[in-house]
């Protein structure tokens, strides 16, 4: 469908675990996901993320790119700390619940994009260019020079901390593509489980067949 890459000037400090999904039904809800994700709730509070530091890593990883992370949060971190002060996380849809679910679990940012949205054939990890900016999905436009984005052949299109309405996931039969912003610091292995965890619970919760898969 078209070939991921990460931008040499950005690969010494940021990487991506990506899966590409196939034929997803995406539902506005579904009671067996909506009981996983309150009984995740319930627990999450007292429970660690399961990469282990992973929030300082990626604080990190924004500061790299010139990022103030206690100032434009990182996605995951914004979910955990609605967790820390007893909200539910946000139901939006069947796909996009799934990965709020896991970023909030492991506490790496995660994109989600509709994939016949994407404009080419290649995807590149990479930095933000001189003026460059996108709509954001319920937000208004969001300027993403310098910091780490993911774009295609139309130029940016998310990033670890609010992604485009251009390729925002709605209910339907969709392509998915899944990005999982990883940290350098974060060990193969352990992003490895994550893919593994993405796969299984999109494919449990919308029906979803991988195509493809790769870290990067």
């Amino acid at each position: 469908m078209f070939e991921f890459r990460v931008d040499p000037a950005v690969a010494p400090h940021a990487g991506a675990g990506v899966l590409v999904m196939a034929d997803a039904h995406v539902a506005a809800g579904d009671v067996a996901l909506d009981d996983a994700l309150r009984e995740f709730e319930s627990r999450a509070a007292d429970a660690g993320p399961s990469i282990p530091d992973a929030r300082s890593l990626v604080r990190a990883m924004y500061r790299r790119f010139g990022v103030d992370p206690t100032k434009t949060r990182p996605s995951s971190e914004a979910l955990r700390r609605r967790l820390a002060k007893g909200e539910p996380l946000p139901r939006i849809n069947t796909a996009v619940d799934v990965c709020n679910w896991l970023s909030a679990e492991c506490e790496l940012p995660y994109g989600l994009y509709d994939a016949d949205r994407i404009e080419g054939h290649v995807v590149t990890l990479r930095a933000g260019r001189e003026g460059e900016e996108y709509a954001g999905i319920r937000k208004d436009t969001v300027h993403v020079m310098g910091r780490l984005v993911v774009a295609d052949a139309a130029g940016a299109f998310g990033n670890p901390t609010s992604d485009s309405a251009r390729t925002s996931v709605e209910p339907g039969r969709r392509t998915l593509l899944v990005v999982v912003y990883a940290p350098r610091a974060v060990s193969e292995v352990l992003l490895d489980r994550v893919i593994d965890a993405t796969s299984e619970r999109l494919v449990r919760f919308t029906g979803a067949v991988e195509h493809a898969r790769a870290r990067c």
